[in-house]
């Protein structure tokens, strides 16, 4: 029976990284389940802004500043393009200035443009105005990073898939606000349709730096405080365990090796047989925190030596850059995320076209409901990956992601395919189609700490990136294809099949890797 405490109690704590093993999201007090709250939000408040404008566009906007369709979808694939660079950049600037200041910086910086809305009044402000609102949906991978620094391996898939789930809602959650907003400007302030957009963008705007002073003011860097003392408290911690031995120099191999190259003594346990740490409570109470799990003393010496972030060189980053298993979350990354990017950006139009009686606000309360699924389809998917990581190992966590990503495909197909005209097929398929795609996602950030996790900062960034690459791919797909939303769906479809069959062979992690098991 699942202990509901949990929601709340203090949580269990590994006794070198002291990251959590429960998340306590009911318990800001607490600052596991404080820093897991200004995650999820302020990626959400992130994603409302950075989804802002398609809710209004096809005709409010569309029509005030005159609009052609390609302006519309070259303005979807600009924001798309700006958020791939930012992502880029934000996941080397997590490894080394920490992921809340990062996340902070994307938050505050990518506010300045929001605030700007309205000062476009045509086609070529509005594509320069989204690209810098772009910068926003960067502030995934710092969230995703901030959440991997606080909670341990058995449950950090769940805690980056709510976290990366409820903030994904905000795509949702705008295609409710921005319509009501501008319909209560409209309506209550006697404010004409030309200004009530555009002092719309103000809300989002306060809001954000809100959340972003917030964050930096209440949170710290790691659980163990300053993100440069990060090496430090661990070899603390180990000293305090009896354990001498430098964290930092030994950060893990990145492709397949020998067992003999291991550095591990030859009565220890090599990290390649290892399997999954089984960590058992003690329920000791040990000074400003919890408990402590008990762990041998190699596998704490192994947690501390793969699992602490370091800043790596240019060749280390490439090596993790371009090996198998970052080509593996990124790919998958690719096609789920992607998709997800490029569909939030047409739905309500792909609504408008079958359904043309529901108008404008109607179109996007539907197509809200393909976001707002996030707060249960992303987490659920995070939550499978971690149940069945504990009954198998690393394999298990990847086979999750393929089979989620199939069965997406086959509701991308199956839309595209029929073209529903019929409401109640229409909204059942994409309920279903966001159920694994979303779910995928989940599955994916589960799987990711686990891939070179010293380096986790460039893994999230390089998949976050790919997502968005997938999300401009798609983008000019369905930009090239005009009205035709359900051919661009089949397409989609086919290419997340091909991609999930070539990478389903690949590794989970190298061979020899110390940590991430």
């Amino acid at each position: 029976m699942p202990d509901f405490t949990l929601l709340w109690r203090a949580p269990e704590i590994n006794p070198v990284n002291h990251k959590a093993r429960s998340i306590p999201a009911f318990n800001p007090i607490n600052v596991y389940g404080r820093v897991f709250n200004f995650a999820w939000f302020g990626f959400m408040m992130a994603f409302w802004s950075w989804y802002a404008f398609p809710p209004l566009l096809s005709l409010t906007i569309a029509k005030d500043i005159g609009l052609t369709q390609v302006d519309i979808a070259n303005s979807n694939i600009v924001s798309l393009v700006a958020t791939l660079l930012v992502r880029l950049v934000a996941g080397p600037a997590c490894d080394r200035f920490g992921p809340r200041l990062t996340f902070a910086g994307c938050l505050l910086i990518g506010s300045i443009p929001t605030a700007l809305a309205g000062a476009v009044f045509n086609a070529p402000g509005l594509l320069a105005l989204r690209f810098f609102v772009g910068i926003l949906g960067g502030s995934f991978v710092p969230c995703q990073v901030w959440t991997t620094g606080f909670f341990d391996k058995n449950i950090v898939g769940t805690a980056n898939s709510l976290t990366a789930g409820f903030g994904n809602a905000g795509g949702g959650i705008t295609y409710f606000l921005m319509p009501a907003i501008f319909d209560s400007l409209v309506t209550n302030s006697g404010y004409t349709p030309h200004k009530a957009w555009r002092i719309a963008f103000i809300v989002p705007f306060v809001v954000i730096v809100f959340t972003a002073i917030a964050l930096v003011v209440c949170c710290p860097d790691t659980p163990t405080g300053k993100w440069s003392e990060r090496h430090l408290a661990a070899q603390e911690n180990l000293a305090s365990k009896g354990i001498t031995a430098n964290v930092v120099d030994v950060p893990g191999n990145l492709t397949d090796v020998d067992e003999k190259k291991s550095d591990h003594s030859p009565g220890s346990q090599s990290p390649m047989h290892e399997g999954k740490i089984d960590y058992e409570a003690t329920g000791k109470e040990t000074g400003s925190h919890d408990h402590e799990a008990h762990i041998t003393d190699q596998q704490l010496l192994d947690t501390a030596r793969g699992e602490i972030v370091v800043k790596p060189t240019w060749k280390e980053a490439m090596a993790v850059v371009f090996s198998a298993q970052t080509l593996v979350t990124a790919g998958c990354y690719f096609c789920t995320f992607g998709a997800e990017l490029s569909i939030n950006s047409i739905l309500g139009a792909y609504y408008l076209v079958n359904f043309k009686s529901l108008g404008q606000t109607g179109t996007g309360r539907w197509a809200a409901m393909f976001g707002l699924l996030n707060v249960v389809c992303r987490p659920i998917g995070g939550v499978v990956s971690d149940m069945v990581y504990r009954r198998t190992n690393v394999w298990g966590k990847k086979a999750v992601l393929h089979v989620y990503s199939i069965i997406m495909a086959v509701f991308l197909v199956a839309i595209g395919a029929t073209n529903p005209h019929d409401k109640a097929t229409m909204f059942g398929l994409i309920a279903g189609l966001a159920f694994f795609l979303e779910g995928a996602n989940g599955a994916n950030f589960s799987l990711v700490p686990h891939v070179h996790p010293h380096a986790n900062g460039i893994v999230s960034g390089c998949t976050g990136a790919a997502g968005n690459l997938g999300g401009v791919i798609f983008a000019i797909i369905f930009r090239y294809n005009g009205k035709d939303y359900s051919k661009v769906f089949w397409i989609i479809g086919i290419i997340t099949v091909a991609i999930n069959l070539a990478l389903s062979w690949i590794k989970p992690i190298p061979k020899g890797q110390i940590g991430g098991r």
